[in-house]
């Protein structure tokens, strides 16, 4: 069976001048989609076979990997304290997280949220639908900017509805519709949206959810 790591492409994420971090940051996001062996993460991440052993057994030394039962590589408890600290520090899923369950509720979709990094969307919040056909962004993913309707408000794009809508921009077959989430001063700080099969949401998503998304991210107060 193909390796579900092997299908990601983690190559975005090399984006600095800082070699050894990048491909540090490689390793551990390919760690993040499931547990690897010395030889699938060399597969995964492209890294030769003696780079990616020395960094994954840094990382281990440091408690951000660690080895699971069967020897390999899986993310480790060092990361949990770092996720603890980082969530205290900007409270911005557990003030979204009511709001975007009534938005799931109401709309019957799935709702993400979503905020910037570098040049990237990460999905901080995920919440799935009910229906067996659905959307589903799994939470932390690490998204292109430039496509979607959340990359796209969270890149700048400007509009005069308070929401964008995507239709088969990503991937093909899905629709979303999102809305921004602003700081007290105005400041883009996330983007909430409502995503599904384009067969329930329409090719005008927008039309059907982006007032409810609109109303939602208004609620949303930081």
């Amino acid at each position: 069976m193909d390796s579900v790591a092997a299908s990601y492409d983690f190559t975005e994420i090399l984006s600095t001048d800082v070699g050894v971090l990048d491909k540090s940051m490689l390793v551990l996001r390919a760690v993040s989609v499931e547990p690897q062996g010395l030889a699938q993460l060399q597969q995964s991440t492209g890294l030769p076979r003696a780079t990616a052993h020395r960094l994954a057994s840094s990382l281990e030394v440091h408690g951000l990997l660690r080895r699971d039962g069967e020897g390999r590589f899986e993310l480790g408890h060092g990361l949990v304290a770092l996720g603890q600290q980082s969530a205290e520090r900007f409270p911005l899923v557990d003030v979204a997280r009511p709001i975007a369950t009534t938005l799931r509720d109401s709309t019957g979709e799935s709702v993400q949220l979503f905020v910037r990094e570098g040049n990237q969307r990460r999905c901080v919040l995920s919440l799935e639908s009910s229906h067996g056909l659905r959307w589903i962004v799994p939470q932390g993913s690490l998204l292109p900017i430039a496509v979607g309707s959340s990359g796209r408000l969270l890149a700048g794009e400007q509009t005069k509805t308070g929401w964008l809508q995507s239709v088969g921009e990503r991937e093909a077959g899905a629709a979303s519709v999102s809305a921004s989430v602003c700081s007290a001063d105005g400041t883009i700080v996330a983007a909430i949206s409502v995503s599904g099969p384009v067969e329930r949401l329409t090719k005008q998503p927008g039309r059907r959810f982006g007032a409810a998304v609109v109303a939602a991210a208004a609620e949303i107060k930081l």
